[in-house]
């Protein structure tokens, strides 16, 4: 399946989310990265049935002024309505408050994180999504959300000495499907065999669509 990556911000290089995603392997996923977002387009994004959003609300590594705006946040809304698909992924969670649109499409957003720490990866026993994955804990950036979606189907939770987080969830936005995976500041996490099934199960999930 064709697959647009948003990535690279000022705290998070794009080759964080490429190296993370291409540890996956060979998994029936074709991912094809956009980094400049000039480069977007509502028309150009409608050709593909997933976006993995992997990009904070800064313009590139170097630049960190906001490229989103709440029109961008519309057509995110309307594409997934569409049918279509979106994983938001660490930093694609965070700074948008100036696109309402694309925090309420993501069903919770990015509030603060402590510096770096032992974080615990507890993904929901049970849940089709943690199938293959167990609790592991690294060094990471423990984000703090905010939920604006009572609704969502919870299937991992973060946890270190700052309290728990809700760290994954999906959500249905008319014909489409979102969800969201909060761990991820370093590759150690993306590359964890844990996480790695987290993906897997998450893309697997979109492509049952």
């Amino acid at each position: 399946m064709r697959t647009l990556v948003l990535c690279d911000d000022a705290a998070h290089p794009a080759a964080l989310t490429r190296d993370g995603l291409t540890g996956l392997g060979d998994c029936g996923y074709e991912f094809e990265w956009l980094e400049n977002p000039d480069d977007w387009s509502a028309d150009g994004m409608a050709a593909y049935p997933l976006v993995i959003f992997s990009k904070a609300n800064n313009r590139s590594r170097t630049e960190s002024a906001p490229w989103a705006t709440e029109e961008i946040g519309a057509a995110f809304v309307d594409y997934v309505r569409r049918g279509n698909s979106i994983l938001f992924l660490h930093s694609g969670t965070a700074l948008y408050t100036n696109a309402p649109a694309l925090c309420n499409l993501m069903g919770g957003v990015f509030v603060r994180h402590p510096a770096q720490c032992p974080v615990t990866v507890e993904p929901v026993v049970e849940h089709p999504l943690t199938a293959g994955s167990a609790p592991f804990t690294l060094k990471d950036e423990h984000y703090q959300m905010a939920m604006n979606d009572p609704n969502v189907d919870l299937f991992l939770h973060t946890s270190s000495e700052h309290g728990t987080q809700p760290a994954g969830w999906t959500r249905q936005e008319g014909k489409g499907r979102v969800a969201v995976m909060t761990p991820g500041h370093n590759l150690e996490i993306w590359h964890h065999p844990s996480y790695q099934a987290l993906l897997r199960n998450t893309l697997a999930w979109y492509s049952a669509t």
